[in-house]
């Protein structure tokens, strides 16, 4: 099947290649000048790091495999450190490369290694998830995560290529699908419809990793993504009604609090999925959301084997974990939530009873 090309227009452009075996794409996306390449991989991915270590030398680029934690463990200042060692132990210079092999950590992490190392090098990421495909390694950030809360530490920066390569998906295990589909649902309720169209339809076919059905919903989402990163890369243009980047974030406030507090041992998915039913739920308690629209949410996600639920005793918890969200500005929390299908707003300051109110409906 041939490859679609989807076009990410933002400060540096570039290009979203999707389909089966476009890894083969790598020694042309990464450029003529560039002369060896770092591999940043997780250990559960040592087999296919060495094909590529072996794809590059044959095209005369000179590889380096550097192993990295699996999952959210690699998003450390620790890890950030011996990354940055490794280059500069091998004297990585700014005709040099980062390739981010992995899920969406591994391409955060290899993102902001690329960023700040020299103050930027040529980078390429190749997700190996769905979740990678969709959300992480799409839109130019990347970054850490550090005690206090994900994502905290990070820059915009941009590929010069992203991988898609359908056929990686073949290795994934059925969890980890399930977890991907939380950002495709996402991607359906604030900007696509057709994509739940397609979920509901067939949720357990649409897990298929050779599905048609799963390539049309993951290049759909990877659409969503680009446009909106296209207008808005660095999150600055949501004011009153208009939302821009932060649209991506719908459903991450709470989710995002989720993962902390179960030490990342969640999918970032699975808490994602939670997320999106909380601001469905506080959407409608607003005032903003159809009661119809609201269940769709927790109906499609469930459907897909995804939680849609949260300990009733976690909320203090997770309440003050939320104050740290990156869309809060001084003490006024800041939600992304849904007018209707695919209409976004953001609601600034809800009363503590309206957020009590909305949890209590996802509460277990």
């Amino acid at each position: 099947m041939a490859e679609t090309s989807i076009k990410v227009s933002a400060e540096s452009p570039y290009e979203v290649l999707v389909g089966p075996g476009v890894l083969a794409r790598l020694r042309q996306v990464l450029g003529d000048r560039v002369q060896r390449a770092a591999v940043l991989h997780p250990p559960t991915l040592g087999t296919l790091a060495q094909r590529v270590q072996e794809q590059l030398a044959d095209t005369g680029i000179e590889p380096m495999l550097v192993e990295v934690p699996d999952a959210e463990d690699a998003k450390t200042a620790d890890v950030l450190v011996r990354c940055w060692s490794a280059l500069g132990r091998a004297g990585f210079t700014r005709s040099d490369a980062v390739v981010g092999l992995g899920g969406g950590a591994t391409t955060d992490l290899a993102g902001f290694v690329a960023a700040t190392w020299l103050r930027g090098v040529r980078l390429v990421t190749v997700p190996t998830t769905v979740l990678g495909m969709v959300d992480a390694a799409v839109g130019g950030k990347t970054g850490i995560n550090t005690a206090e809360g994900k994502n905290l530490v990070g820059s915009f920066y941009e590929p010069a290529a992203v991988l898609c390569d359908l056929d990686l998906l073949q290795t994934l295990g059925r969890t980890e699908l399930v977890s991907g589909m939380a950002e495709v649902v996402k991607c359906g309720f604030i900007a696509d419809p057709v994509i739940l169209d397609l979920v509901e339809a067939d949720p357990v076919g649409i897990l298929d990793p050779g599905a048609a059905g799963l390539r049309e919903v993951v290049e759909r989402s990877i659409q969503v993504k680009a446009s909106v990163v296209s207008t808005d890369l660095r999150e600055r243009t949501s004011s009153g009604s208009a939302v821009g980047r932060e649209l991506l974030n719908y459903g991450h406030t709470l989710g995002h609090a989720i993962e902390r507090r179960e030490k990342y041992r969640w999918r970032h998915g699975q808490a994602i999925s939670v997320g999106q039913v909380f601001a469905a739920e506080l959407s409608r308690l607003a005032g903003h959301l159809d009661a119809q629209t609201a269940a769709r949410h927790r109906n499609t996600l469930a459907s897909l084997g995804l939680p849609v639920s949260y300990p009733a005793a976690a909320y203090d918890d997770l309440r003050a974990t939320m104050a740290l969200d990156k869309k809060t500005r001084g003490s006024t929390l800041r939600f992304v939530i849904l007018d209707g299908l695919a209409k976004a707003a953001i609601l600034e300051g809800p009363e503590e009873s309206l957020l009590r109110a909305a949890y209590a409906e996802v509460a277990a």
